[in-house]
């Protein structure tokens, strides 16, 4: 820990080195100083958003660089986000924390008007964060906290990182997407940092929802790819892995709608369900293999084992098919428009074929990926040496 004093003397170190950067002081001498401030940054709380599992997961990789440079972690999650949380961090601490447990149609064009129905109760629950973080604050004492995409999440007293890939939240009239994102920058605002999993430039994987024309007034920091995987030669095991995931009652729907097509397909197949916790089974044909959750080293070979992937548009599952270089067929959440834009923005750039999930057919999805001419791009992943760097900017 550094004393009040010390503190005082590196913070005006700091204030002069940013004076003067441009001219004088050289790179190392002023990470180093930087580095030596943040030394009393010892615990951290990180918080994912209850909205299906993909904010859990790309939070893996990041709990895991804090905990490998030393930090101590405290996750807050409920549900099923802190199951496969404890499930990969046994030994660290998850305080029990009320989600916004969105509501979701199980019509696309109904989406809209119960999402809109649920807007005074998720002001609300923004509202509880807020005096929920500060208690806990004072009571865990914490020094950091991050947020991904949890917008209650900010505090006066210490320094907040809001973790989101969409800057640009789309809309289906620009209008409404321009009201929308005045008000997503309102809560980016109000942190110290905002930190974007894609990649700084044209080679990139969100297209505008992280590379929007206007930023936030906030600082925003790129951060490379948010994967728990590594890429790797296996020997093939499954023709094609289907990843189901996200929010009900749209999970079920699709995994309905592959399982009546399983039996025309050939080859082996495994299906993981994205129900951890769950114990009840499915009736499949044979060559077909269930699991209702795989953990991450299991999810990572069963993935490399299979020449091609079946799952949503998610953006945690984009971001480590891609870091994988992963052959994907991509399933869009109806009426998720983010989704659906990261759908046709992928199949235009063929990294990834897109299919509809009202007209998906299983058998008619792999026979097109076969001709389909995926291209492959190399997008720098986050790693250790990021998040110090992440750090040393806060």
């Amino acid at each position: 820990m550094v004393s009040n004093n010390n503190k005082t003397i590196i913070w005006f170190i700091f204030s002069f080195i940013k004076y003067h950067q441009n001219t004088h002081l050289p790179y190392k001498l002023t990470r180093t100083i930087l580095l030596t401030a943040n030394f009393n940054i010892q615990k951290i709380l990180i918080a994912p958003l209850d909205w299906g599992l993909g904010h859990a997961t790309r939070c893996i990789p990041i709990i895991r660089a804090l905990i490998n440079n030393g930090y101590t972690v405290i996750i807050a999650a409920e549900g099923i986000q802190a199951i496969l949380l404890q499930t990969e961090f046994p030994d660290l601490t998850i305080l029990p924390l009320k989600g916004y447990r969105v509501m979701y149609s199980k019509s696309k064009w109904t989406l809209s008007l119960i999402l809109l129905l649920q807007i005074p109760r998720l002001l609300q629950t923004i509202r509880y964060e807020h005096q929920w973080l500060d208690k806990m604050i004072k009571e865990q004492q914490i020094d950091l906290v991050i947020s991904d995409n949890r917008y209650g999440f900010s505090s006066k007293t210490k320094p907040c990182i809001f973790i989101t890939h969409q800057l640009c939240i789309q809309m289906p009239f620009v209008w409404l997407e321009k009201i929308i994102q005045k008000i997503n920058y309102h809560y980016i605002d109000q942190f110290t940092r905002c930190w974007v999993p894609d990649a700084l430039g044209e080679i990139n994987i969100a297209g505008k929802l992280a590379h929007p024309a206007t930023m936030p007034t906030t600082k925003v920091r790129y951060m490379g790819l948010l994967s728990r995987f590594q890429k790797r030669e296996l020997e093939k095991k499954y023709d094609q892995c289907i990843i189901l995931s996200g929010p009900e009652p749209q999970r079920t729907i699709l995994e309905a709608r592959i399982c009546k097509t399983l039996s025309k397909i050939k080859g082996e197949t495994l299906i993981i369900r994205g129900k951890p916790g769950a114990v009840d089974l499915l009736s499949v044909p044979p060559g077909v293999t269930v699991k209702n959750h795989l953990p991450g080293n299991e999810m990572e070979e069963a993935i490399l084992q299979s020449e091609y992937v079946i799952s949503r548009s998610g953006y945690t599952t984009i971001m480590e098919l891609i870091s994988l270089q992963k052959k994907a067929i991509l399933i869009p959440t109806p009426g998720q428009t983010e989704q659906e834009y990261l759908a046709t923005w992928l199949q235009q750039k063929q990294i990834c074929l897109s299919m509809n999930q009202s007209v998906f057919d299983l058998k008619e999805a792999i026979d097109e990926a076969k001709s389909f001419s995926y291209k492959t791009v190399s997008i720098p992943v986050f790693t250790n040496d990021k998040l110090e760097e992440l750090l040393s900017d806060v």
